[in-house]
């Protein structure tokens, strides 16, 4: 059974496109020093401008725990779910100026309350009535202070609002000793990637725009006729060695002797 001539040209087209892609893949080999050297540039461009140009952040983290008892003393099942369902009513509420605005001005700093919110991370720890109050700074005691004047804050000011029972700080924030960011690391990894990607892409549109014939096949390909020969690359290092010891026994012997009428070298 004949095969349809649209099938053999995608068949062809098809083949072509895998021959391609094997030729840009030892384009690629061929290029690898290049190759290897944009990686290691990449690397120390993202590490050297972390390392100098990004500010480094701080994180202080202090902890609060969602008491709601009934009975103040004992603590029951409904007790339990209600904490869990108020947790988040806590986060919210937290977030809201009054409490930022006065967080602000009793440690007398100089943000406005957007700002003062971007700095923030408030999460409850999971399957648990645990609330974290995370602050973000450039400067390790500030990010401290106003970790723990926000859990203050929040004690004294979220059960009066909700009507509910009194949250308990559980730990007060620490001096962070650490930076929290930016990651040397990952930053150093993302430099290095992103700079292989771009010296693939040139080398791509270098190796697409190439259209010098350099086999018989591409010959084939490009006119439809397959040469008869090939001349092969190098130097012709036999005939080039012939003419170079011709030179020198001539040098050595002068003109030579004549034999028959006839110049001839020994």
């Amino acid at each position: 059974m004949t095969q349809s001539p649209e099938i053999n040209a995608n068949e062809q087209e098809r083949e072509e496109i895998e021959i391609d892609l094997l030729d840009l893949f030892y384009y690629y080999r061929s290029k690898i020093v290049w190759i290897i050297a944009a990686f290691i540039v990449g690397a120390l461009i993202a590490g050297l401008a972390t390392q100098f140009l990004i500010t480094p952040k701080y994180t202080a983290t202090s902890t609060m725990y969602m008491v709601s008892s009934s009975s103040g003393s004992v603590v029951d099942l409904t007790d339990l779910n209600i904490g869990e369902s108020i947790s988040n009513d806590y986060i919210e509420l937290i977030k809201t100026r009054p409490i930022i605005d006065s967080v602000i001005q009793s440690e007398g700093l100089d943000y406005t309350y957007e700002e003062m919110l971007g700095m923030l991370n408030l999460s409850v720890v999971a399957d648990t009535r645990i609330i974290k109050i995370s602050v973000t700074s450039p400067d390790p005691e500030e990010a401290m202070l106003i970790s723990n004047d926000l859990a203050v804050k929040a004690e004294e000011t979220l059960p009066k609002l909700m009507d509910a029972p009194k949250p308990n700080i559980a730990e007060e924030a620490i001096l962070p000793t650490h930076k929290s960011s930016p990651s040397l690391t990952k930053n150093v990894m993302i430099g290095a990637l992103l700079m292989l990607l771009l010296t693939l892409a040139v080398l791509t549109v270098m190796y697409l725009m190439d259209d010098t014939l350099k086999s018989a096949e591409d010959v084939e390909k490009h006119f439809g006729v397959m040469p008869l020969t090939v001349i092969p690359e190098g130097k012709l290092d036999g005939f080039q060695n012939t003419e170079s010891e011709k030179v020198h026994r001539r040098r050595r012997f002068g003109k030579g002797k004549k034999k028959n009428g006839k110049n001839y070298l020994n």
